[in-house]
């Protein structure tokens, strides 16, 4: 056999060393991160134990907070479900993306950051909650709740055909999202939206909680028999307080047939037919289970309610919320813990960007209120918590005013798009970094859908980090101006206070340069109250 010369001579050297180095691979640029946009519907603030209220323990998202970061002044532009996504997917106002209320259509033609994460070669998916009409675009997959969805045996609609699934809706949307990942292409990056129905009204606890959280006694809010006198009209004339407003059946479980023997009056037309539709989806065993726990709450309610005065109603009715509402949330926490484990056990947590935020606030008994919509701090104000090794810094906290405006334009900086003009949130990725702490020092806000359910009268505001300025419109002219430093829970409207005079007129300028910068009007407020009589009225 021929042996093939060794190379002695440095020439001989120089040029093997020189053929090397040309051959070597060039240095591969670095890899786009993957997201996970975890989105639950009307999970307060308040029920995250991250955020240190005591209310309630959330270990799994809190380990978000805990190896990431923590926003203590993250809000929304409009406290609702469907507008409130359809700003997180286009970054754009609800009076500039068209879906300003409940009532309005989502156009899916216009940009959303999964369509241009799609087309610059991310692998997309959209698993559990939109609400938002019609077949979402900008997702390679997706599985979506029908409308509001229900809790047990949900119908989903995957990829265009809608299936009836057997068991309760945050384990599925859990499994999917999961299924999904598991699935995919391991050559490109990926993004999932993974949202959760919970714990959105009606408020139907999993088996495995609810038999813990109907055993538990929560502390009261200091404003729950708050009379509104510091307010104007709109909080006063709202319909949102527990006692007064929350369907018996349908929200607190008490049985139609307890109601007729006691004489209890329906709330709302949908009372009774809000537990039949979704107490009524459960199966045999899923039924036998729930009766043999919320049956014996029943017999005791029958047994008590002759003795009980207002105020005890109203103890009992926030109980009874507080265990399923929280009770929910459990499930989510659970769903967030078996997420972030696969992402660990998988080796993807380095390079995945995980978020954890709500579609809006809500109000846990403040105010004796439950549900959202106003500007006030409770439902103005979401979670927000994320988790990215490579560039956030474990146990960060933020007060600074970002919103769901910005989450487009964020999730964009991160993937190397580049970000549209037309949308108008701003990338916080420099925040996160610790690149800049320059952010915007006022907010904008809308609510449109009066008059509805709960009616919460149409209005618009400011927000900066002390103060808080809102006009209400159509049916009343009344402003409101709040000091949140010194009154943190809103209770006294300064708005006329001469000791506020130069404060009120800097708000109102703030109002002013706001409106104009995001290219809102009366008019258009007069256009979407025409839009939204008539789709009423019709």
């Amino acid at each position: 056999m021929r042996m093939k010369p060794i190379l002695t001579n440095s020439l001989a050297l120089l040029t093997a060393t020189a053929g090397i180095v040309g051959c070597a691979p060039k240095e591969q640029e670095p890899k786009r991160p993957n997201i996970v946009f975890i989105m639950s519907d009307d999970h307060a603030y308040q029920a995250i134990s991250a955020y240190g209220h005591g209310l309630n323990q959330t270990p799994n998202i809190d380990r978000l907070a805990k190896e990431g970061a923590i926003f203590t002044r993250a809000t929304v532009t409009n406290s609702i479900c469907a507008p409130s996504r359809a700003v997180l997917l286009t970054g754009k106002h609800s009076f500039v993306n068209g879906k300003v209320d409940n009532i309005q259509p989502f156009d899916w033609e216009q940009d959303n950051f999964p369509k241009l994460l799609q087309a610059n070669g991310y692998q997309t998916a959209m698993i559990g909650k939109i609400h938002l009409d019609g077949l979402p675009t900008g997702f390679d997959y997706s599985a979506v709740l029908p409308g509001q969805g229900a809790y047990y045996n949900p119908d989903f609609i995957i990829n265009g055909e809608r299936k009836r699934l057997s068991g309760y809706v945050t384990d599925l949307t859990t499994e999917m999202t999961l299924d999904w990942l598991k699935n995919r292409d391991l050559e490109k990056p990926f993004c999932v939206l993974y949202h959760q129905k919970a714990p959105h009204r009606e408020w139907l606890p999993a088996n495995r909680h609810y038999k813990t959280y109907t055993n538990m006694t929560f502390r009261e809010p200091e404003t729950l028999f708050d009379d509104y006198e510091g307010r104007g009209t709109a909080a006063k004339e709202s319909e949102m307080n527990i006692l007064e407003h929350m369907n018996w059946a349908g929200d607190s479980k008490v049985y139609p047939d307890v109601m007729d023997r006691l004489g209890i009056e329906e709330t709302a037309g949908w009372d009774k037919g809000a537990f039949h539709r979704e107490v009524g989806r459960m199966d045999f065993d899923q039924r036998a289970a729930w009766d043999s726990v919320y049956g014996p709450i029943n017999d005791e309610f029958q047994r008590d309610y002759a003795n009980m005065n207002e105020k005890e109603l109203m103890q009992w009715r926030y109980q009874r919320y507080m265990q399923d509402y929280l009770g929910c949330i459990a499930s989510v926490d659970d769903g967030v813990g078996e997420l972030l484990d696969f992402l660990e056990e998988n080796g993807l947590d380095e390079n995945t960007i995980v978020v954890y935020t709500s579609d809006q606030g809500f109000y846990l008994g403040e105010h004796g209120w439950f549900d959202k919509r106003f500007m006030y701090e409770e439902s103005f104000r979401t979670p927000l918590l994320i988790r990215y090794p490579k560039e956030i810094g474990a146990g960060s906290s933020f007060d600074q005013l970002v919103q769901n405006l910005d989450f487009a334009p964020t999730f964009l900086d991160y993937a190397g798009i580049e970000i549209p003009e037309a949308m108008q949130g701003e990338s916080f990725r420099k925040l996160l970094n610790g690149q800049s702490g320059e952010w915007r020092d006022a907010v904008y806000y809308t609510y449109y859908e009066y008059p509805s359910i709960h009616m919460v009268k149409r209005h618009y505001g400011v927000a900066t980090d002390r103060y808080k300025l809102m006009h209400f419109y159509y049916d009343i002219d009344e402003w409101e101006l709040y000091d949140l430093e010194k009154d943190p829970h809103e209770m006294t409207n300064v708005y006329g206070d001469p000791d506020y005079a130069e404060v009120q007129e800097m708000m109102h300028g703030r109002l002013v340069e706001l409106r104009e910068k995001y290219g809102d009007s009366d008019e258009n407020d007069q256009r979407f109250l025409n839009e939204y009589l008539e789709v009423v009225e019709n």
